[in-house]
C-alpha cells in the first residue's frame, strides 16, 4: 500500500472507531440515522445572528410552522417540494380573504414539554422574527409580514394575519424555516431585561412541537435528535433517533460511507460523488438547486471594487470552464458565456462574460489599475471542498491580469456574521432563494436594503425600483419586462459573477428510502426510513 493510500485509510479508520457505533444493535440500528456533514451547525435559533445553513436542519426538524410544501416527483422521478402546494403543519384550516388570512390551530398539537401550543404562542414567535432584526426580518418582510399589529389572537386555536398589501409571496412565506412556532411561555421565563426574545437561550436550547427533539449538542462535533411521540404536525417518522456528526475531512466521509457505517451524506466534493456512482451499496441523488448560485462577490462599497470597470475585468478574467472541469466535474449547470441581454424572465440564467484575459486586461487600464492590484478572497472553511479549489483557480487567474489575492480561509461557524460586517473584498459564496421567484432572489441579492446576502453592499435605485415593481405587479407581461430589465442591470454592473448553478448531491446507503429535495437544502427527516 502506498503511503498516501495508508495515511488515508488509517485515519478514517481511526474517526470510525472513535464513533459510538456498534452494528449489531439490531433493531436500535434500524431505527437510527447516521448522518455525516462537512459542517454543523452554529446556533440552534433560526431567528439568531449570524445562525448557518446546518442550523436551518436543526430548526426545521425540531419545530413546526403553520403551513408546509407539498410534495411531487422530478424528472428523475424523485420526491421534490412543491411550492404551488401548501399543506397544514400546525394549522389544520386556514380561510384566505384579499385582506387577511384566519387560521385555525390544531387543537392536540403539543410542545416538547407538553404545553399546549396556542395562538398566543404564534403571535409571539412571529411578533419576534419581525422585530429582532437582520435575516428573519427580511425573510418576513419578502412577504410583506413586517409589524406585529399584523398578527391578531382571536381566541386560543385562532390567529388571523392583516395583509399590508397584496403579496404573490405572503403565503408560501409562511412554510419556509424563519416563521417557527416557539413555545413562548418556555422563551420568557428564559429571557432577560436586555434580551427579551431569549435570544442567548434559543442558541443552545430548544423550544419547539416539531417532529424531533434535540437530545444532545456539541458544537463542532455532534447533534443528538430524538423522535417526538407526540407530533401532530404529520404522520409519526420512522426514525427514532438522528445522530448528525460533523466529520470535516471529505476522504473519511467517503470511507465512512463506503464501509456503510455512516447512512447519509451530502456534502461530499463533487469528483467523490462522480466516483461513488458505481458502488452498488449507495443511493446517488444530484439535484439542481433551484434559484441558487455559486458566485464570486466583490464589495462595491469600498475601494476598489466600487469600480464598475474593475468588476468587469474580474468578469473576464474567471476561469470559468476550469472550475467546471476541476471542481464541480460536471455536476452543476454553467452561468457564463450567455446573451448579453436577458433572454427572458427566468432566474436563474448564463450571464454574458466569459474568459478572456486580453479584454480583461484592457479593463483593468480603463478602471485606473494598469499595474494591477492586492486584494484578500475570502471563503467558508465549513464548506471548504467546494469553496477552496475555486479560490485557488480564481487566485491563479486573477494574477494573469495584476490582481495579487490572498485567500482567506473563514471558519464556517463564523462565516455569516463575516457576512454580516460587509467588510471583506472579494469573497465565494453560494446563495439560493428559498422562495423560485426571480424578484425573490433580487430582493435578497441586489436591492439596496441591504440584506444580509447583498454580500456586495450593493446599490443602486435604478436597481431597486425595477425589484420593488416586479414584486407587486399583477400585470404578467409588465413582471416579465422588469425582469429582464433588472437582470439585465445586473450583467452590466455585474457586483456578483455568477460562476454556476449549483447541485445538491447526496449520497446515502440503499437501505434509506424517503429522502426528498427541500428548498433549503438540508435534510428532513421526518420522511426518512431505514430498511
Amino acid at each position: 500500500m502506498k503511503r498516501r493510500e495508508f495515511l488515508k485509510a488509517s485515519t478514517a479508520s481511526a474517526a470510525i472507531a472513535s464513533m459510538p457505533w456498534n452494528p449489531a444493535l439490531g433493531q436500535a440500528r434500524r431505527d437510527t440515522l447516521l448522518a455525516i456533514s462537512e459542517n454543523g451547525p452554529n446556533n440552534l435559533d433560526i431567528h439568531g445572528v449570524g445562525t448557518n445553513r446546518p442550523g436551518y436542519e436543526a430548526s426545521w426538524n425540531v419545530y413546526d410552522r403553520l403551513l408546509t410544501f407539498g410534495v411531487k416527483k422530478d424528472a428523475q422521478g424523485q420526491d421534490h417540494y412543491d411550492y404551488t402546494k401548501l399543506e397544514p403543519e400546525l394549522a389544520e384550516s386556514w380561510n384566505l380573504t384579499p385582506t387577511s388570512v384566519t387560521f385555525k390551530l390544531r387543537r392536540d398539537a403539543k410542545f416538547h414539554d407538553g404545553t399546549p401550543v396556542t395562538a398566543k404562542d404564534v403571535k409571539w414567535s412571529f411578533d419576534r422574527a419581525v422585530t429582532v432584526g437582520g435575516f428573519p426580518t427580511f425573510q418576513m418582510r419578502a412577504g410583506s409580514l413586517e409589524k406585529p399589529e399584523q398578527f391578531v389572537v382571536v381566541d386560543d386555536n385562532t390567529l388571523r394575519i392583516d395583509f399590508l398589501r397584496s403579496d404573490k409571496l405572503t403565503m408560501p412565506d409562511l412554510a419556509v424555516p424563519v416563521p417557527v412556532v416557539i413555545n413562548s411561555g418556555l422563551a420568557q421565563k428564559n429571557a432577560t431585561a436586555a434580551d427579551p426574545w431569549a435570544m442567548e437561550w434559543l442558541k443552545g436550547n430548544t423550544a419547539g412541537s416539531g417532529a424531533y427533539m434535540v437530545e444532545r449538542w456539541v458544537p463542532g462535533t455532534e447533534l443528538v435528535f430524538r423522535r417526538n411521540d407526540d407530533w401532530k404536525g404529520g404522520p409519526r417518522p420512522a426514525l427514532q433517533r438522528v445522530i448528525w456528526r460533523t466529520i470535516p475531512q471529505a476522504g473519511n466521509r467517503r470511507a465512512l460511507l463506503e464501509r456503510g457505517d455512516a447512512d447519509i451524506s451530502f456534502d461530499l466534493p463533487n469528483k467523490d460523488f462522480n466516483e461513488l456512482q458505481g458502488n452498488q451499496r449507495l443511493s446517488i441523488i444530484g439535484t439542481p438547486v433551484e434559484n441558487a448560485l455559486q458566485y464570486i462577490g466583490m464589495n462595491c462599497a469600498q475601494p476598489p471594487f466600487n469600480n464598475v470597470k474593475l468588476r468587469q475585468a474580474v468578469a473576464y478574467a474567471i476561469p470559468y470552464q476550469a472550475i467546471m472541469d476541476a471542481v464541480v466535474f460536471g455536476r452543476a449547470k454553467p452561468m457564463f458565456g450567455g446573451r448579453p441581454q436577458a433572454i427572458d424572465a427566468s432566474w436563474p440564467q448564463p450571464h454574458p462574460y466569459t474568459t478572456d484575459l486580453d479584454r480583461a486586461r484592457a479593463l483593468m487600464a480603463e478602471a485606473g489599475f494598469p499595474n494591477g492590484l492586492e486584494t484578500t478572497l475570502s471563503f467558508d472553511l465549513g464548506l471548504a471542498g467546494l469553496n477552496e479549489p475555486i479560490c485557488v483557480l480564481v487566485q491563479e487567474s486573477l494574477a494573469r491580469i495584476g490582481i495579487r489575492t490572498t485567500i482567506n480561509k473563514i471558519p464556517g461557524a463564523n462565516w455569516r456574521n463575516e457576512l454580516l460586517k460587509k467588510s471583506m473584498p472579494l469573497i465565494t459564496n453560494t446563495f439560493g432563494g428559498w422562495l423560485n421567484y426571480p424578484d425573490y432572489f433580487f430582493f435578497w441579492a441586489y436591492h439596496g436594503q441591504d440584506a444580509v446576502f447583498n454580500t456586495m453592499s450593493y446599490k443602486n435605485p435604478q436597481m431597486d425600483k425595477l425589484i420593488d415593481a416586479s414584486r407587486f405587479s399583477n400585470n404578467q407581461a409588465e413582471y416579465e419586462g422588469l425582469v429582464k430589465d433588472f437582470v439585465r442591470l445586473a450583467f452590466d454592473e455585474v457586483p456578483r459573477i455568477p460562476l454556476f448553478q449549483p447541485f445538491l448531491n447526496v449520497a446515502m446507503q440503499r437501505s434509506i428510502t424517503g429522502y426528498r429535495y427541500w428548498f433549503h437544502r438540508q435534510l428532513d427527516y421526518r420522511q426518512l426510513v431505514k430498511a
